[in-house]
């Protein structure tokens, strides 16, 4: 059965935001929030292996790599933030941040379909290092899995993104193509900064966030045991 966050528009619990926190905290929690959307972590991550990793793109020319971060770009940030705008535009959701688990459901669909086509795409291309491939293909199942976790509370989008790019840095750092001291440490840093910016900044509960990273993480693994 649906949780009653799905059955009201907007409860108590989705519009109070936590407010006891300075001004200038609250900012750079926003800062955070936008800058780590989890729109944006697949075109992050696809940027590192091309022009960071010193192994996986090695053969691949400049209009090559920037043509695989068009294909991202478009399937992971353009396609999924034009069908939240037209659903608002056509009154399906009630905002284009996504507050109530009912706002989330058709977009996480519809990502879901484009991070697939992503991965199918990129999958039949042999050139293309299978590394990105299972990273989309984790990005798939997450989407996914936050679905069918939006039915009994809302996971941390936010929290999955930033799980998938751990788990993504910690398959990396188990097939020793790079040496992944600063790079984990990084993300992990900017994963904890950014999953406590979501709970200065939105109403999620800890255990969203908890989930949300365990859902990011372990659908990684399931991506590199498909396809590494």
């Amino acid at each position: 059965m649906l949780s009653n966050d799905l059955s009201s528009p907007v409860t108590a619990r989705e519009v109070a935001a936590p407010a006891n926190q300075p001004g200038v905290i609250r900012f750079f929690a926003h800062l955070f929030s936008y800058i780590f959307h989890p729109l944006f972590i697949p075109l992050y991550v696809t940027y590192f292996l091309a022009y960071i990793h010193p192994g996986y793109f090695v053969g691949f020319s400049d209009s090559g790599k920037s043509r695989l971060m068009l294909l991202i770009g478009l399937n992971a940030v353009a396609f999924p933030l034009i069908t939240v705008l037209l659903l608002k535009g056509l009154g399906f959701i009630q905002s284009v941040f996504l507050h109530t688990q009912r706002d989330r459901i058709i977009p996480y669909i519809a990502s879901m379909t484009f991070y697939f086509w992503a991965q199918y795409v990129l999958r039949e291309q042999p050139a293309v290092p299978r590394i990105l491939v299972a990273f989309m293909f984790g990005v798939f199942i997450s989407s996914a899995m936050a679905l069918l976790g939006n039915i009994y509370n809302k996971i941390s989008m936010h929290a999955i993104g930033m799980g998938g790019f751990v788990g993504l840095f910690l398959v990396i750092m188990q097939q020793d193509t790079m040496l992944m001291t600063w790079p984990l440490s990084l993300v992990i840093l900017l994963t904890g900064i950014v999953c406590t910016s979501r709970m200065i900044v939105s109403d999620h509960r800890p255990k969203e966030i908890y989930s949300g990273l365990f859902v990011g993480v372990v659908c990684q693994f399931i991506g590199a045991i498909m396809y590494l």
